[in-house]
């Protein structure tokens, strides 16, 4: 090939002539468009967020609201009619255990019921102690035991208690212990005559099975009465007289000008002795004892912790610590392993609500701020009462 023909055949590659496009339409840059409905989707966005917040306040309101009602209604449900809290305390051992003692104290002056009012001195209401026997459950409490400081009372509240702890020990079973912790005299040797146990604290005193009315007042030429600013009481030199219009042999006898009848007397004396009896049996029974020897031996006298263990008013001699350990093995309960518990004194939102004391206690008037209601059966001379001391520490002058 010739070098012309070479240099025409060369020219006709492609490397030599490359391909130049023709040149297209200008390229226009992208600009973002607004989104159609933006502003509508991102404040429904917010709304729905806000509205979702909103409802899961209301669903906390009214979730809280419901523990709020309940809790309120569980609190007054722990509220008797007569303003007493019946919600529980941990008295002794954990409260994790599996066994439940409930204790119940027996405190004070024993009155028959709430309608007794208050006293100088708190006390214990029989009726409602005799309640909370009849209340418990056997699901609730393996046994119960009664904590007891008392001078006693009126026969009504104290026979109520010992009747209450018998339906209790015959409805499930289950025992009740006595723990004397101060003193245990007449009506507290009544109310608790039907335990299982009595256990005496160190330093205790139980006794004065007896009962007594008065005291009956007489006053003799009488010349003045009433009081003044410096002086108080009955002015007695002669002179003045009363007089009754009554129907009735002895209508008018808590007449302090006269004398009583030896009628009057009589009746009296047989009402004091009725509920001697009744109260002698009530003993003789609960303790094995033979009532001859209560009314002979034993009489109205007052005993030692150790004394009482001797002629069979009490079982034991006992610590608080080791009574409670022996009331869970006498329940056939694991003492590590068992709880007592009892009514608490009102404290925080019960009191708010109208707790003012304990169920089956009075609390003094000075705690209560009310007048003193004095019950009939126990400030007054009208009936026989189950008590050793004198009662104006309890009732005052009226």
């Amino acid at each position: 090939m010739t070098k012309p023909e070479q240099q025409q055949s060369d020219s006709c590659k492609p490397e030599n002539n490359p391909y130049v496009p023709p040149p297209g339409p200008p390229i226009q840059p992208m600009v973002p468009q607004a989104e159609k409905g933006g502003f509508k989707r991102g404040f429904g966005t917010g709304m729905g967020a806000g509205l979702g917040v909103m409802t899961g306040f209301v669903v906390l309101s009214i979730v809280g609201g419901v523990f709020a009602m309940i809790s309120l209604g569980m609190l007054l449900g722990s509220i008797t009619k007569n303003g007493a809290s019946t919600s529980l305390e941990r008295v002794w051992g954990t409260e994790a255990a599996s066994g439940h003692l409930r204790a119940i104290r027996i405190s004070g002056t024993i009155m028959t019921d709430a309608a007794d009012g208050a006293l100088l001195s708190s006390g214990t209401y029989g009726y409602e102690v005799a309640d909370q026997l009849d209340s418990l459950k056997t699901d609730k409490s393996d046994g119960v035991v009664l904590l007891v400081n008392t001078p006693g009372g009126t026969v009504t509240g104290s026979k109520a208690i010992a009747d209450a702890i018998t339906r209790y020990r015959e409805r499930t079973g289950k025992p009740v212990l006595v723990h004397v912790e101060g003193s245990s005299t007449s009506g507290g040797v009544y109310s608790t005559a039907t335990a299982n146990e009595i256990i005496a604290d160190h330093g205790s005193m139980i006794g004065s099975i007896g009962v007594i009315l008065g005291p009956l007042p007489r006053y003799k030429d009488v010349v003045a009465t009433g009081s003044t600013l410096l002086q108080q009481g009955i002015t007695t030199t002669g002179g003045i007289s009363q007089e009754y219009i009554t129907a009735g042999s002895g209508k008018d006898l808590n007449n302090p000008y006269r004398d009583l009848t030896e009628q009057e007397r009589q009746r009296l004396q047989a009402m004091v002795d009725d509920d001697y009896e009744i109260f002698v049996a009530e003993v003789a029974a609960g303790r094995k004892l033979d009532p001859q020897s209560i009314r002979n031996e034993l009489g109205a006298g007052i005993f030692s912790a150790r004394q009482a263990v001797n002629v069979g008013l009490a079982d034991a001699v006992m610590g608080r610590d080791e009574f409670f350990r022996h009331a869970a093995t006498a329940a056939g309960l694991d003492p590590d392993k068992t709880v007592v518990e009892r009514v608490a004194e009102p404290t925080g939102l019960s009191s708010l609500f109208g707790a003012k004391r304990a169920w089956g206690t009075s609390l003094p008037l000075s705690a209560l701020g009310e007048k003193a209601v004095a019950s009939a059966d126990l400030c007054s001379v009208t009936a026989p009462i189950a008590y050793a001391g004198d009662l104006s520490g309890v009732c005052g002058n009226s």
